[in-house]
């Protein structure tokens, strides 16, 4: 068993199937000395002759006839297994997945993903994960099948798709001071301001760009959720940072306006481990996600320019 060749499985099969050496030969693309040879090795392994001469033909033994039908299934289920996937019907496919993404984009697209997936694959059910636990242990053990956000340093054994690019924009609400002229970096640094943080910091990297100015700002308030910034800024004086992405598809609370120094952008990415780079009906979500998602933020997208930030003035009035 342990010097098992498959190929002598295969070989069997068709000898069974054929009662002839030149048949099986035919049958798998071999020359007919090959499977003659092949047939002694069965032959010895077996400790039977399998196949022996009746006048021109061959007959099977009583052993050979008794294991014929074990050896085709056998062989079949050998060929079904060494086999690529086969072609998979989405619609009746029964699976769950578990997505690993933030608060906001659970609330902004959570709804129209779901809609996606269960017009195509109704038997499909998603199961949405915080994202403050970013071990790639749990992608690596199927615990979460994908992981949707700004891919971390350590994920270098982890496969991974770009979505989209993103930048923070600044949000107030609808009739703050700062939005009446122009917003300097002054003016927007001596604000009151809410981060987002969920370890609780203070500090963002717009506190960088406003350090290499000469400028500081006063942090009043941290929310682990850059839901939490867009209600705290609708309902206060508070100026905060989010997403572009994340603010395009909110409702429209606050307004929008570019912060007045650069802060760098990020790359959301949809990322996965190896081990279901092949798996048929993964591969079907994260095509799926991957066509969508750009599209549904390009659809939002308008400059956060004056005009713009009248027009968003208009919507929140």
């Amino acid at each position: 068993m342990l010097n098992l060749d498959l190929n002598l499985l295969v070989a069997l099969d068709a000898l069974l199937r054929e009662r002839s050496v030149s048949g099986a030969a035919k049958k798998l693309g071999l020359s007919t000395s090959a499977m003659s040879r092949t047939l002694s090795r069965l032959r010895l392994a077996l400790g039977d002759p399998i196949l022996v001469s009746a006048g021109r033909a061959m007959v099977a033994t009583p052993h050979a006839e008794a294991i014929a039908e074990q050896v085709h299934t056998l062989t079949s289920a050998v060929r079904s297994v060494l086999s690529p996937s086969p072609e998979i019907d989405i619609s009746q496919v029964r699976r769950d997945f578990t997505i690993r993404a933030n608060e906001a984009f659970v609330l902004l697209y959570a709804a129209r993903l779901h809609a996606l997936v269960t017009s195509a694959a109704p038997g499909i059910r998603l199961r949405f994960a915080p994202r403050p636990d970013k071990r790639i242990e749990l992608l690596r053990e199927a615990t979460i099948d994908l992981d949707i956000g700004v891919l971390s340093g350590d994920g270098a054994e982890l496969r991974g798709q770009a979505l989209f690019d993103d930048r923070f924009v600044g949000v107030a609400r609808a009739g703050h001071p700062l939005l009446e002229t122009e917003i300097t970096a002054e003016r927007y640094a001596a604000c009151r301001h809410v981060v987002s943080s969920r370890r609780g910091h203070f500090i963002e990297p717009v506190d960088e760009a406003l350090a290499e100015l000469g400028l500081s700002r006063k942090v009043d308030l941290v929310v682990p959720s850059y839901p939490a910034v867009v209600a705290v800024a609708a309902a206060s004086d508070l100026v905060g940072l989010v997403p572009r992405s994340y603010h395009l598809g909110a409702t429209g609370r606050t307004q929008m306006f570019d912060p007045p120094v650069a802060i760098p952008g990020f790359t959301i990415t949809q990322a996965w481990h190896p081990r279901m780079d092949a798996d048929p009906v993964h591969r079907w979500l994260r095509s799926l996600i991957f066509k969508e998602f750009p599209d549904a933020v390009r659809r939002f997208e308008q400059p956060a320019t004056a005009g713009s930030l009248a027009a968003d003035r208009r919507r929140t009035d």
